[in-house]
């Protein structure tokens, strides 16, 4: 027996679909766990035609579940489909087709993906030069960006321990360690840390040289004790001058740590670390934070459940059916804030920002050095290492800054993007949204200090989707020996060029590059009315809810009129000016400038000079005049010669030129 799916299109009114579910389940957040749609090869057929008869065309699809909304590959029609409701529905943003006939949709399965260049990225082709490809790829430089913290110098070099990823797999080539860290240390510290990722440098503040390194757990059970990673530690307390002690933030619970202690891991023991101050933050584990998002969403999507109950066959549904989409419409207030509560995504959020605050305020009032690390220091760790940079650097709040964050913290050191993001089969364990919370928390920074980033929420949007769409090479992968297996750089495409390519989609309006540059720390304020729902995240394809234009949308349309009337203002002056010049030399070049009238002490250069007319006629004399009357008149007659149409009246004699 088939499951049928109903996409409804925005302009086309409802297509309909048929699945057949997958072997095994998929996390979703439009899924429920009884459910599974994995990969699906879509076919369509015209409406009027049953589906099985006539010619179809086969294309590659495969449909990437991930947080909030889904993606799909782009096929014949160039277009995305987005969105996918669990079993019986299909949101869709997008057009599903350019036909104006009705489309069914037929979906079956697909065998599931084990390799890497069967997704996207490596078959996806912008058509751009093999140039720009490379230099897409070369945008992000780390080595730059630890010289512009002014590393290395006398207290942190470069180390080539990792040169051939012999001592850590997951750690990058290139690694930054305190100068009197000898090779024989780093070896033991890395035998004695989990996933041999030992202590390195993730930033440093070159204000009051403090810096923030980064590692996995130690693997102490109750009492074993390495000296070399005791060397190690001492290394970085001295790299800095101005404090005499470090922090050792454990991101995790302190029960989870001791728990840990069981399997012969576990946390550092003050008693064997000198001049270190220990600190747990508890921040859950990632299948606590999958289980937490996937709560929250079937919280606001249960009310849509009744539509998955269908009387009639699916090929007479009704078009209201196809409105039905996932979306907090039918809640009630009770509802939406009691789901919103249980779920404790919203705590979860303020746990990470919590001890991201706390790394902060240690580098910028205390300057002291802080040493992170959670399990195995590429979840919770990646987290509160870049966030805690972002409070500190205002140069990361900028759009470039912000890519240079995640390549440093996220993707060279070693997040599993891969695992995390689901982007192969493997163990649906491992899928959990870690990357997405630092986004969200990034989000909640946005929205307490909107004039300290230069991008807005939609570049954060961005990013988000493209982790999960696998249309770029970034992401692909779990660590950076991984992608260059895969050469990653030579057979995909960076996103970063995209995204600067369209900056103007993603500038904050409001941003003060001198507010930003002010603050010594970015400090946002942790009280619970702080956090709210990122509605534009998790319902950014509900078209169910009233649709509304947003502050920023407003404000960037308001800015973009703006400088086009500044432009034709300046264009307008410019003619403007080219006119009176070319007017004044006109009339400077026809007629030049003549004396003053010796009678009215006016310019004669606007008008010409009339011809007097000869003869008695022109002179007319009052009865009454004398003859000395007249000769007065005959000599102001040449004076006023050159003054046409003026009537001139002395002792009792009016004379006028004609």
């Amino acid at each position: 027996m088939h499951s049928y799916l109903f996409a409804r299109h925005p302009f086309k009114g409802v297509a309909v679909g048929r699945i057949r579910p997958s072997c095994r389940p998929l996390w979703s957040p439009h899924l429920h766990p009884q459910h599974s749609i994995i990969r699906k090869c879509l076919q369509e057929t015209p409406a009027e035609r049953p589906v099985g008869e006539g010619r179809r065309r086969r294309r590659a699809a495969w449909a990437r579940w991930h947080h909030g909304a889904h993606s799909h590959h782009e096929g014949r029609t160039g277009e995305i489909i987005r969105s996918f409701q669990h079993k019986h529905q299909v949101t869709n943003r997008n057009a599903l087709s350019h036909s104006n006939s009705p489309v069914i949709y037929r979906l079956e399965p697909e065998r599931d993906m084990a390799r890497y260049d069967e997704l996207y990225a490596f078959s996806y082709n912008p058509k751009q030069k093999e140039e720009e490809r490379v230099q897409g790829w070369q945008l992000i430089d780390l080595a730059e960006e630890y010289n512009r913290m002014d590393v290395p110098n006398s207290d942190w070099q470069l180390s080539d321990a990792n040169r051939d990823y012999k001592i850590c797999e997951t750690y990058p080539r290139d690694l930054y360690v305190p100068r009197s860290a000898s090779k024989p240390i780093i070896v033991g510290s890395s035998k004695f840390r989990s996933k041999g990722r030992f202590p390195v440098l993730s930033y440093y503040h070159k204000d009051n040289e403090a810096a923030i390194c980064r590692c996995s757990q130690p693997l102490s059970g109750f009492s074993a004790r390495c000296l070399e990673d005791e060397h190690m530690l001492q290394a970085i307390s001295k790299a800095n001058p101005n404090n005499c002690y470090m922090y050792v933030v454990d991101t995790r619970p302190k029960l989870n740590a001791l728990a840990n202690r069981a399997a012969g891991k576990g946390y550092e023991n003050e008693d064997n670390y000198s001049n270190i101050r220990f600190q747990f933050v508890g921040i859950e584990n990632i299948h606590v934070m999958r289980s937490s998002l996937q709560k929250l969403l079937e919280a606001f999507n249960n009310t849509c459940s009744s539509a998955s109950s269908l009387a009639q066959p699916p090929w007479d549904v009704d078009e209201t059916l196809g409105r039905k989409v996932c979306g907090t419409r039918g809640l009630s207030v009770n509802d939406f804030l009691s789901g919103l509560e249980s779920c404790g995504w919203l705590r979860h959020i303020k746990a990470v920002l919590d001890a991201a605050i706390f790394l902060a305020k240690a580098i910028a009032l205390e300057s002291a050095s802080v040493l992170v690390h959670c399990s195995d220091g590429w979840d919770r760790t990646s987290q509160v290492c870049s966030l805690g940079s972002l409070l500190l650097d205002p140069f990361y709040r900028t759009m470039k800054g912000f890519m240079v964050l995640i390549e440093k913290d996220w993707i060279a050191f070693g997040h599993k993007f891969s695992d995390r993001c689901g982007q192969l089969d493997g163990d649906p364990k491992e899928i959990s949204p870690v990357f997405a919370q630092f986004l969200e928390s990034v989000w909640h920074l946005t929205e307490q200090f909107p004039q300290a980033f230069e991008f807005n929420e939609a570049f954060l949007l961005q990013i988000h989707e493209h982790v999960h769409s696998c249309q770029f090479g970034n992401f692909i992968g779990n660590c950076q020996k991984e992608r260059e297996e895969l050469r990653l750089k030579e057979k995909t495409y960076s996103l970063w060029p995209f995204l600067l390519d369209e900056c103007k989609k993603y500038l904050n309006p409001i941003y003060n590059e001198n507010f930003s540059q002010s603050l010594t720390i970015l400090e946002p304020d942790t009280v619970s009315f702080n956090f709210k729902f990122w509605r534009n995240m998790y319902h950014q394809f509900d078209h169910t809810m009233h649709p509304r234009q947003s502050v920023v949308s407003q404000v960037m349309s308001m800015s973009e009129q703006n400088k086009l009337l500044e432009k034709d203002i300046k264009e307008l002056e410019a003619k403007l000016g080219h006119c009176v010049n070319k007017e004044l030399d006109v009339a400077f070049t026809k007629e030049p400038l003549r004396p003053a009238s010796p009678v009215l002490k006016t310019s004669q250069c606007f008008k010409k000079e009339q011809p007097l007319l000869h003869g008695n006629d022109c002179i007319r004399t009052i009865e009454g005049s004398n003859a000395a009357d007249n000769r007065y008149s005959e000599y102001m007659e040449e004076l006023s010669k050159t003054e046409p149409g003026v009537v001139s009246l002395e002792y009792g004699v009016a004379k006028m030129t004609c």
